[in-house]
C-alpha cells in the first residue's frame, strides 16, 4: 500500500531485532541461501565501484538492505499463530489494493491502456505485480486450509462494510479533487494500523472464518483487478502460480483452471482481447530492448554497466528500430541483472533463486506440519509467478514486489535448522 510505510516499518523491525540480539532473545538464522546472497551483494557493490557513476550506483545498491527481510521473517515468524496473523494482514492489504484499482477503473477514469489503475501505488506495473502475487498467495492459503469454511462473523462483516465505506468516501474525495492527497495518506495510515492490530492480536480474533473469507475476497477482487490491469506479464505469472498450486494440491483442479481461462477467451472482454497480440508497440520495443541488453552484456560482461546505469547507457546501445528513445530498464530480470552487474552476478542470483525454489519445494512436499507445508507451497507458487512474470518485466527491481516476494520466500525457513531448511 505504501513503500514509505513498508520501509519505515522494516527499519523499525531491524532495530527491534538488533535489541533482541543484544538481549540474547534472538539469533541470526543460519540459512542455506547465505552464501549466494553474500556473493550477490559483494558483486553488486564491486559493480557499483566500477560504474561510470559510482556514487549513483552505490545509492542504487542500497536496495540490498531489503534482503534482511528474509532473516527477520525467518526468525520472527516461527510460531504458526504469529505467521497466520501476518498472512491475514498481508491478505487484507491485497484486498484493499485490488479494491482501490477497481474503484479507479470504474469511477476515476483509469480505464485506458496509457492510464491503467495503480490503486495506492506509484505505477500500474507495481500494482499488477503485487495483485498477481497476492492472488497466488491467497489461493495457496485456501488450498492448504486445514479448517472447514464457516459463515463470516457479524463483527467481521461490519469491519468489511466499514472498510468499503472508507474506500468509497476516499474515491468520492478524489473525484471531487477535495483533500484527496491528505485523505489517501490518512487512509493508508489507518490501514497500516489495522494490519498491525491483526498481526499483533492475541486471542480469538482474527478467527478462522476471518482468514478464510479474507482469502476468498482477495482471490475474487485480485482476479478482477488483474484482468482490468491489462498487464500481460502479471497474467502469465498468475496462471503459472495457480497451476503450480493445483499440481501440488489437486492436479484435477487444472481442468477448472483451464476451463476458466478458456471461458475468458470465449467471452472476450476487451481488456483481455486487445492485449492478446505480439505485434503491438510495447512488445516490439521489448524485443529491441533485449537486443540492446545483450549488446551491453557483450561490451561489459564482468561488472556490467553498473547498478542503476542501464537508463543512462541505453541511448548508446539503442537499436534504431526501438519504439521509445529511452528505457528505464530492460523489462527482463535476467538480462537486466547481467547488463547492470555482469554475468557473474547473474549466476549468483540464479544460485540464490535455485535455493529458494529447492527449499520451498522441500517444505511443500515433506514438511512435518500442515502449516509448514502451506509455507512451502505458498513460497513456491509466488516465486514461480514472480520469476515467470520477470521474464517480461524487471519486477526484481521493484521494491514493493521485491519486499513481498522476500517475505513470502522466507516462510519455508521459519524455525530453520542449522542446515537452513525448515524442519
Amino acid at each position: 500500500m505504501s513503500i514509505f510505510a513498508a520501509q519505515l516499518l522494516l527499519a523499525l523491525a531491524g532495530i527491534v531485532f538488533a535489541a533482541r540480539l543484544l538481549k540474547r532473545q534472538a539469533r541470526i538464522p543460519t540459512l542455506a541461501l547465505g552464501a549466494p546472497l553474500l556473493a550477490f551483494a559483494v558483486w553488486t557493490l564491486l559493480s557499483a565501484s566500477f560504474s561510470p557513476d559510482p556514487i549513483a550506483s552505490q545509492q542504487n545498491a542500497r536496495k540490498l538492505v531489503l534482503f534482511a527481510l528474509v532473516y527477520l521473517a525467518a526468525e520472527g515468524l516461527s510460531k504458526d499463530d504469529a505467521r497466520e496473523r501476518v498472512l491475514d494482514a498481508m491478505t487484507l492489504g491485497g484486498l484493499v489494493l485490488a479494491a482501490g484499482s477497481l474503484l479507479q477503473f470504474y469511477f476515476l477514469g483509469f480505464d485506458t491502456l496509457d492510464n491503467r489503475p495503480r490503486s495506492f501505488l506509484g505505477h500500474y506495473m507495481t500494482a499488477a505485480g503485487l495483485q498477481m502475487a497476492l492472488l497466488v498467495l491467497a489461493t495457496a492459503r485456501l488450498a492448504w486450509m486445514r479448517r472447514p469454511f464457516q459463515a463470516p462473523a457479524r463483527a467481521d462483516l461490519l469491519r468489511l462494510l466499514g472498510l468499503l465505506a472508507a474506500l468509497l468516501l476516499l474515491t468520492l474525495l478524489k473525484r471531487a479533487e477535495l483533500f484527496s492527497v491528505e485523505a489517501e495518506r490518512l487512509f493508508v495510515a489507518c490501514l497500516a494500523a489495522a494490519a498491525a492490530r491483526i498481526a499483533l492480536a492475541e486471542g480469538e480474533w482474527p478467527a478462522p472464518s476471518t482468514s478464510a473469507w479474507l482469502c476468498v475476497l482477495a482471490v475474487l477482487f485480485s482476479t478482477w483487478a488483474l484482468l482490468l490491469s491489462r498487464t500481460r506479464n502479471a497474467w502469465i505469472g498468475a496462471i503459472c502460480g495457480l497451476a503450480l498450486i493445483a499440481l501440488l494440491r489437486a492436479p484435477r483442479a487444472l481442468l477448472p483452471l483451464a476451463a476458466g481461462i478458456a471461458l475468458l477467451l470465449v467471452l472476450g472482454p476487451p481488456q483481455l482481447v486487445s492485449r492478446l497480440t505480439l505485434s503491438d508497440a510495447s512488445t516490439r520495443d521489448r524485443f529491441y530492448m533485449w537486443q540492446a541488453g545483450f549488446d551491453m552484456i557483450r561490451d561489459k560482461p564482468v561488472f556490467g554497466q553498473g547498478p542503476g546505469m542501464v537508463q543512462a547507457a541505453y541511448a548508446r546501445y539503442r537499436w534504431p528500430e526501438a519504439v521509445n528513445p529511452q528505457a528505464p530498464h530492460l523489462h527482463d530480470n535476467f538480462i537486466q541483472i547481467a547488463a547492470e552487474r555482469g554475468l557473474p552476478c547473474l549466476l549468483f542470483w540464479l544460485w540464490l533463486m535455485f535455493l529458494l525454489f529447492r527449499d520451498a519445494w522441500r517444505a511443500a512436499r515433506a514438511a512435518a506440519t500442515p502449516g509448514l507445508r502451506l509455507c512451502g507451497g505458498a513460497a513456491l507458487a509466488v516465486l514461480a509467478a514472480v520469476m515467470v512474470a520477470g521474464a517480461f518485466e524487471y519486477n526484481f527491481g521493484d521494491s514493493e514486489v521485491l519486499m513481498f516476494t522476500l517475505l513470502v520466500s522466507a516462510f519455508p525457513y521459519v524455525g530453520s535448522s542449522p542446515g537452513g531448511a525448515a524442519a
